[in-house]
């Protein structure tokens, strides 16, 4: 009797032990609410909302239509349903995905069944064992001969079990709900975005018009349909593996079409944030733009910027006449300006109207991030109506780390206006201006700037002496 017990026990323990928990898959289609927040260096944390019945208990959940790109190491999964009903035993990323290539690669080896193998014998079909798939598939028939490709094609019996459709988060879970409601969070690659900006000059060059956009490339090998989209601006910390060494063009139209409904900024840790209003779509390999701010009548106004280089003291130059003087357009980013929202880092494009009232292409330049209440100075180009001419008059050498020079330098003005030029003179070591016919700021411990108007059809010289050591 004990030993008939012991015997119905031990097959009870051995059934149990054997049985396998039930496996359920979740797709796309199951799919309650997608939120992506894109960063700039490239990453993107998904938020996938799923809704489903599933047995209570252990289980095999396979979470499919999840990133190409995912890293798998930052995925997370919680009930919304009730708190801690959902208990994590195991979890695995699968992305060994069903190719022509792969499927080849498992049946090396094994049988496969190739169809209209050699129409010159008639032969319908042959068994054949793949031998090897480097450089192109070899195949032995059953004769023994071997073949090297063929004109028809290969039929494989099954998909092997280690490949899949598309990838998928696989979970070993112990569940306590039979409704669920379940999150998943990711970070992934492939997925950035950057600030593009249209900016209207008016034709005094006294104001500006601004449009923001953001470009936003998906390459993540998703699609996030109808999904929440918000951008993070700043320059996140990602810490580097332990073996690491190491679309931008927006159309003239897209200023006309900005929305009114502009994106909500927030501060966000060290960062700002920035969140679409209206869901949108972001298909797989897709680049969209967005609209994320606009401001009109914007005070702003052109400076003229004549470099030298720190080389000029040290040495004998030789006279360099008809240079060209740099022009720059500056702003303030200031609320009582129209403007004084938090700018992610990005193109600012320039167009002004001609006589005609087109508007023309005037330059770009890249901007970082800037906060409010800061300056913004983007480089325009070379101004074809401005010319410089410099002579280094004099030149001596003091003591072998010191040196004193004397300068001329000459500004000539062709436009139909009068205008402003700093010269911006960066001084290496220790220097000192001590003759000089037009004032100068010390900018700084290495520059000295002179600020000069130049009337119109007119010129006008500076010059000065300094004795510079290093």
């Amino acid at each position: 009797m004990c030993r008939h017990v012991i015997a119905a026990a031990v097959l009870v323990l051995a059934i149990t032990a054997g049985a396998q928990p039930p496996v359920l898959e979740t797709t796309i289609g199951q799919q309650t609410d997608i939120a992506v927040t894109a960063y700039n260096n490239g990453i993107a944390l998904v938020r996938d909302i799923r809704t489903l019945q599933m047995p209570t208990g252990e289980l095999e959940l396979k979470f499919s239509d999840v990133a190409q790109q995912i890293r798998p190491e930052t995925v997370g999964l919680r009930s919304l349903a009730q708190e801690g009903s959902v208990g994590i035993l195991e979890q695995n990323y699968e992305y060994d995905l069903i190719s022509p290539d792969k499927l080849m690669e498992k049946y090396v080896g094994k049988q496969v069944t190739l169809k209209n193998f050699s129409t010159e014998i008639n032969m319908d079909s042959v068994q054949a064992e793949l031998l090897s798939v480097n450089g192109g598939p070899v195949y032995k028939a059953a004769d023994g001969q071997i073949y090297i490709g063929h004109p028809g094609q290969v039929v494989l019996p099954a998909i092997p079990d280690n490949l899949i459709s598309k990838p998928s988060l696989i979970w070993q879970l112990n569940n306590g709900v039979p409704a669920q409601t379940l999150e998943a969070t990711y970070l992934t690659n492939g997925i950035s975005w950057n600030a593009d900006y249209v900016l209207t000059l008016a034709k005094i060059d006294a104001s500006l018009d601004i449009a923001g956009w953001v470009t936003l490339n998906n390459q993540s090998g998703a699609t996030y349909t109808n999904a929440q989209l918000k951008l993070v601006a700043g320059q996140v910390n990602i810490a580097p593996p332990m073996n690491e060494k190491g679309l931008s063009n927006v159309s003239l139209g897209a200023a006309i079409r900005i929305r009114a409904d502009m994106p909500r900024e927030e501060a966000f840790a060290e960062y700002h944030l920035y969140t679409i209003p209206r869901r949108t779509t972001i298909k797989e390999n897709q680049s969209k733009q967005v609209a994320l701010l606009s401001g009109a009548g914007v005070a702003c106004g052109k400076r003229y910027e004549y470099r030298g280089q720190e080389y000029f003291y040290s040495q004998q130059i030789p006279p360099m006449p008809e240079e060209k003087v740099d022009v720059f357009l500056e702003f303030q980013n200031k609320e009582d300006n129209h403007l004084g929202i938090p700018l992610p880092e990005g193109v600012m494009r320039i167009y002004q109207e001609d006589s005609d009232g087109m508007l023309q292409f005037a330059g770009e330049d890249r901007i970082k991030h800037t906060p409010k209440d800061e300056k913004v100075k983007l480089r325009m180009g070379k101004a074809f109506d401005v010319v410089a001419e410099r002579v280094q008059t004099d030149y001596k050498v003091i003591a072998p780390n010191v040196w004193e020079s004397a300068y001329a330098i000459t500004l000539r003005n062709h436009k139909e206006s009068d205008i402003s030029v700093d010269v911006v003179e960066p001084m290496p070591g220790d220097w000192r201006i001590f003759e000089n016919s037009q004032d100068f700021v010390k900018k700084d411990a290495r520059t000295a700037v002179f600020t000069v108007s130049v009337p119109k059809d007119g010129e006008v010289k500076v010059a000065y002496r300094v004795q510079v050591t290093q």
